[in-house]
């Protein structure tokens, strides 16, 4: 190679890439080959004016390395390099490569579009604007294009082979990428995770696909469409019918004869976010002739989990990541989230609290602990701060048990001692201590406690409801390994669900949250628990993680607990700050919702689009997110707002209308 001239090109190559965030498939292996070409002088063509034949250039590359998964880069995908890394010569003049024309939106991309062996298209349709789309959604019964796109259905091997009615079996992974047109696309890739046990429709070429990011419920097509950006969601590996329902079976999780299916666990907790975001970068190199400027991960619930899962393991893949109410600590909240029911079972004989007993007390537990400036606020602004008990309120206690209340609605002394458990969280022998000493939301788990409770005031219906969550009790029959013991929505060739959870006792429960912790390398690492982020802030990652405090489905002090275990391995608060920023919302449920028995709380809430501004104005912009304001969705029975601060700040009361967000501050 000559010297000189030649290698200010190959450095202005680099920076060009860095500057392109293209990490993931292209960039680590373009930049890593340059360097080779450069130590050991592999003639990989890079002269003076960084031209070359690509055919030569593909060639070397193909003989000399394949990139991390095995994918050996194409021609598409090397154009796209080429086009990205803006290799010229000094004069300025553009390389003489025989570029390959980008791909149009037709059927074309099934035979040019082949990044590896194990992907093939399965669907390419172009949209107009005000083109219905191919099916309805959650939020939208007649969804249509809001602007012209390019739908890109792709499927990734090799799945899992096995009997075709077993939901064991899966072709692979479902991805669905939305094109904006290309006189309309911002330069930004915007992806979205998924809910429950995902499952969604990405691999149906008759349906789009369910996933919807975490703040506002969008769907992939509609981010494309508004925003410009390319969007793409994927099926995280298996197949479990249309609709959003769907997402709450994890049957694909067993294999036929009752074993853990470590395929699919693979796919679904790690392999398909990696390949979503490896194989649409390339997708929208050869689509547009660039690769994005700044890649985006937004997701809630599963989707929060998934976003923390890529900070940790695929920390080149996003520039920003946004992890909202995740659901890491996959395998404790799922056993501790089934703990509520099994209280019913085991303390009051299989009696269900009614829906009237549970929203009075909760009711109960707000209106002792919600008084900021002399005001009720409606949700408890500090979870920590309560320690209601009302197997001490007379005013809950059914007057035969000696409290004061002669409603419907009252409770007696063991089923309010029951919702205390609740609010505890699970305990490997069932017990509770008393709220005023402990109220379960410790930094740190201590005692016989296992797992978080959901706060006081928060709804008790989403896991004391009239049935458990299906998500978690279909994990706690995966780690006992035991299908009965899942409700009859559970397939498995050695036997459906036959709600034998009902029978569980508490020491078998805090076993079955053992064998959870036990499996992580049979489930793929689900609890997404590592607190190393050290390789996501070393490459400019930014990540911002938030959850509410009145989620009614995964506890949000797992979030915290998570939040304090990587300050402690990475040297403090003040040394994640600058990547990893956290936030409790008071009131928020599973979502941007009200999570609390009030109907009238009214809790100031993320706006739609909001926490997604923030993200892009830190990754472009470098303006950190810090005290974030925050308004109620409605002005009945009256608009609220309310600062959010970055833990382990508090929004602290100083003065004026405590329903005013001036009224405090970040302490």
């Amino acid at each position: 190679m000559e010297k000189g001239s030649a290698e200010p090109d190959v450095a202005q190559c680099h920076a060009n890439l860095a500057r392109g965030q293209f990490g993931a498939f292209i960039a680590i292996e373009s930049i890593r080959l340059a360097q080779v070409s450069r130590k050991a002088e592999v003639d990989l063509a890079w002269r003076p004016t960084c031209n070359g034949s690509l055919k030569h250039l593909e060639t070397n590359m193909h003989r000399s390395s394949r990139n991390k998964d095995g994918v050996t880069l194409g021609a598409a995908a090397l154009a796209a390099l080429f086009s990205l890394v803006g290799c010229g010569g000094s004069d300025g003049g553009t390389a003489a490569i025989d570029v390959p024309k980008a791909l149009t939106c037709d059927d074309s991309i099934k035979t040019s579009f082949k990044p590896d062996e194990l992907t093939s298209v399965l669907l390419v349709r172009s949209f107009k604007k005000g083109d219905p789309l191919l099916s309805p959604n959650a939020f939208d019964p007649n969804p249509v294009a809001l602007n012209d796109l390019c739908l890109v259905k792709l499927l990734v091997g090799p799945g899992n082979p096995g009997p075709a009615d077993a939901p064991s079996t899966s072709p692979g992974i479902g991805i669905e990428v939305w094109l904006p047109a290309k006189n309309r696309w911002n330069g930004r890739f915007h992806a979205t995770g998924n809910g429950g046990w995902a499952g969604s429709e990405e691999s149906d070429v008759m349906r789009n696909g369910s996933s919807a990011v975490g703040n506002d419920y969008r769907f992939a097509a509609a981010i494309a469409g508004s925003e410009g950006s390319v969007t793409a969601s994927a099926d995280n590996g298996h197949q479990s019918g249309p609709g959003v329902q769907s997402n709450m079976n994890g049957s694909f999780a067993m294999n036929p004869d009752g074993t853990i299916n470590t395929t699919l666990w693979k796919d679904f907790s790690e392999r398909s976010l990696h390949e979503l975001a490896i194989k649409t970068k390339a997708l929208t190199a050869a689509y547009y002739g660039s690769a994005p400027k700044f890649s985006y991960w937004d997701g809630g619930s599963t989707g929060g989990r998934q976003a923390l899962k890529l900070a940790q393991a695929y920390p080149e893949d996003f520039d920003g990541i946004i992890s909202g109410f995740p659901a890491i600590n996959w395998s404790r909240f799922s056993t501790a989230a089934i703990f509520p029911q099994v209280v019913m079972q085991r303390d009051l004989g299989g009696s269900r609290l009614t829906a009237g007993q549970l929203d009075l007390v909760s009711n109960a537990a707000i209106n002792a602990c919600d008084v900021v400036g002399g005001q009720h606020l409606g949700y408890v602004p500090d979870a920590t701060a309560c320690a209601y008990d009302p197997a001490k309120d007379a005013q809950v206690i059914c007057h035969a048990n000696g409290g004061s209340n002669s409603t419907p609605t009252c409770v007696t002394p063991v089923q309010a001692n029951a919702i205390n458990k609740m609010w505890y969280g699970q305990t490997t022998d069932g017990s509770v201590p008393s709220p005023a000493l402990d109220n379960g939301l410790s930094t740190n788990l201590t005692g016989l406690q296992r797992w978080y409770g959901v706060t006081r005031g928060t709804s008790l219906l989403g896991l004391a409801g009239d049935q458990p969550s299906l998500i978690a009790l279909h994990h706690v029959a995966v780690e006992l390994q035991d299908s009965r013991l899942a409700d009859p929505s559970f397939r498995n060739a050695r036997g459906n669900g036959a709600d034998g959870w009902k029978q569980l006792t508490y020491p078998q429960l805090s076993d079955a949250f053992d064998r959870g912790i036990a499996l992580q390398a049979s489930f793929a690492d689900i609890d997404t628990d590592n607190p190393d982020l050290s390789a996501f802030k070393a490459r400019g990652g930014k990540l911002l993680h938030y959850h509410g405090e009145s989620d009614q489905v995964i506890m949000p002090f797992g979030s915290v607990n998570y939040y304090n275990r990587v300050a402690s391995r990475m040297g403090g608060f003040s040394e994640i700050q600058d990547f990893y920023r956290f936030y409790l919302i008071p009131g928020m449920g599973h979502g941007p919702v009200n999570g609390t028995s009030n109907p009238a709380a009214n809790p100031p809430l993320p706006a739609p689009g909001q926490i997604y501004d923030l993200i892009t104005d830190w990754v472009e912009k470098g303006i950190v997110p810090d005290r974030i304001n925050l308004s109620s969705q409605s002005s009945t029975p009256v608009s609220k707002s309310r600062p959010i601060c970055p833990y382990p700040k508090k929004a602290t009361y100083v003065q004026g209308d405590a329903n005013i967000a001036a009224s405090y501050n970040c302490i």
